[in-house]
């Protein structure tokens, strides 16, 4: 399936809109009364009109043609998201395009230049998700007709589970130079300031004595970043009961395991990876949950 179009006047389709049909019973009605009365000048006011009317439908159609539209990057979202689907607008033309609607959203589109619109849906389950065709549609210049395209874009996000918004504690099955668990490592470690909180930061770690002074919601940060720390996600080891809130719960974990600097290790189903750090086994992490 290709995921580029060149708009042209042989895919583009055109109609008169509301507006049009009451343009067009305007005129009906014009000639009635010209009909009637036999005025020449009702009769020159309503073909003027009518000249408009049809004129309208080059300068609509025209509007439109010659764009190159192209499918961009879809990045992956966290469930509750939603998607941010690039779709690059290319005006190789002298001709400044107004008013193209793109699911609501209006662009204008200067002399050969390109522009980024975002199609956004919001998926309502984790995995592969298959976004509805856009619809591309200009009613320009007098919103008489509109003309429109729908782009039969591939178009696939990848939708990883929510992170749950229960705060447990990493599983006890951890592994650090001598064994004691990261909770009682890191309360070991020296106090050295403080942070925004950002989404995922746990909640054990927020300076509440600063949140209740009005200074905002900001968390503790500590001298060590526990690289020495290992733990392992392990699918077994979650306490919720259904598979999705199970899946949040691992989302979750490792969300904050990544943010933390962690080595955390991976488990679930046949898929079985050691502790490490870095984006891609962030990225490996997450998928295998969204595809769970």
């Amino acid at each position: 399936m290709k995921n580029s179009l060149a708009l042209s006047y042989r895919n583009i389709y055109i109609l008169p809109s509301k507006r049009g049909l009451v343009f067009v019973a305007l005129i009906t009605l014009l000639l009635t009364i010209a009909a009637i009365y036999n005025n020449n000048l009702v009769y020159l006011l309503s073909f003027l009109l009518a000249s408009i009317f049809f004129i309208t439908i080059l300068h609509t159609v025209k509007s439109m043609a010659g764009l190159n539209l192209k499918l961009g990057n879809s990045p992956a979202i966290f469930l509750g998201d939603s998607t941010k689907t690039i779709l690059w607008i290319n005006n190789p033309t002298t001709m400044t395009r107004y008013s193209l609607q793109i699911n609501a959203e209006e662009y204008d589109i200067p002399t050969q230049d390109k522009t980024a619109a975002i199609i956004s849906n919001k998926p309502n389950k984790r995995g592969w998700y298959i976004s509805p065709a856009p619809i591309v549609s200009s009613s320009y210049p007098f919103g008489l007709f509109r003309a429109w395209v729908k782009l039969k874009f591939n178009i696939k996000t990848l939708v990883y589970p929510q992170p749950s918004t229960e705060n447990s504690p990493f599983p006890e099955n951890m592994s650090t130079d001598n064994q004691q668990g990261f909770a009682q490592q890191q309360g070991q470690d020296d106090f050295y300031g403080i942070q925004k909180y950002q989404a995922g930061d746990s909640i054990r770690h927020i300076h509440w004595r600063a949140f209740a002074k009005g200074q905002g919601l900001s968390v503790k940060q500590y001298s060590s970043e526990n690289h020495s720390a290992e733990i392992m996600i392990d699918y077994e080891l979650t306490k919720a009961t259904t598979q999705e809130q199970r899946l949040s719960q691992m989302c979750r974990w490792v969300v904050e395991a990544h943010r933390a600097g962690i080595n955390y290790g991976f488990k679930l189903g046949t898929l079985n990876l050691k502790p490490q750090l870095g984006d891609a086994h962030y990225q490996q992490c997450l998928k295998a949950l969204a595809l769970f």
